[in-house]
């Protein structure tokens, strides 16, 4: 790692990555009191000097003892993303076929599940499929193609031929963001293709995600607003969101906070 002299931002940016393992853009432009294009000018200097490193939409820490990606985003908003794996998990029925996509939110999702019995669960996620696996009567089918340490799970057209294949009760599905008019998005094409496939494989589709998800655009569009039947969070969306909710005909669940 080689940054000898970094600036006043590059170092309080240092720490703040260094103190949570991985934060967005956004997150440490408004912890500075700086813009995001500031922010991303002294963070292109602190990756190419090998102390931050790009990861998912935003920069995680590089140095000593590093985590990998997903592990650091496991850390991230952990007790909001317990709470709406609990939420999610109430609205699961014993039984029931479930298509779960990649991500750390949906991977508390899966450890919540482990209250449930004789689930039939398509996963593409390792973490998912981990937490699942050998209890309570579930079967566990893993959809396989090319393995990404990112995202700690399988993409790719064989992981898509492989979800297809199924007819599922629910997809659960998360999201890197949803803009002012209700798009749904993700920063990665592959994650994205995914979860879209499991849309069209689902009864029904539920998207989990968290109060930071709103408003927030990502590269990617996974889907309009009416493709989702029920949106969890973790607090009540500001108005404008609510209007697009609402407009979608998207059941809304707010998700209490886990004790």
């Amino acid at each position: 790692m080689n940054v000898p002299h970094p600036t006043r931002w590059q170092a309080a940016i240092i720490e703040a990555v260094r103190e949570d393992g991985f934060s967005r853009i956004s997150v440490l432009a408004e912890k500075l009191g700086v813009s995001d294009e500031t922010v991303r000018r002294h963070v292109r200097a602190l990756v190419d000097g090998g102390v931050l490193t790009r990861a998912h939409g935003g920069v995680a820490w590089a140095g000593p003892g590093s985590e990998a990606p997903f592990d650091r985003r496991m850390r991230v908003n952990a007790a909001a993303k317990r709470a709406l794996g609990a939420a999610v998990a109430a609205r699961v029925r014993d039984g029931q076929v479930l298509l779960i996509d990649t991500g750390s939110t949906t991977a508390y999702v899966a450890e919540a599940l482990t209250q449930r019995r004789d689930l039939t669960v398509v996963t593409n996620s390792l973490e998912i499929a981990r937490h699942l696996v050998g209890r309570e009567g579930n079967r566990v089918y893993m959809a396989g193609g090319e393995l990404r340490a990112d995202l700690a799970a399988a993409v790719g057209p064989e992981a898509l031929a492989f979800i297809r294949q199924f007819r599922a009760d629910l997809a659960i599905l998360s999201v890197a963001g949803m803009d002012e008019e209700g798009a749904f998005m993700d920063f990665d094409l592959d994650e994205a293709r995914i979860a879209r496939a499991m849309i069209e494989a689902a009864s029904q589709s539920l998207v989990v995600a968290d109060h930071s998800k709103f408003g927030r655009r990502a590269a990617v569009g996974i889907c309009a607003p009416g493709a989702i039947d029920v949106l969890v969070t973790d607090r009540e969306p500001e108005p404008g969101d609510r209007q697009w909710i609402t407009g979608a005909g998207i059941e809304l669940v707010v998700a209490p906070p886990v004790g």
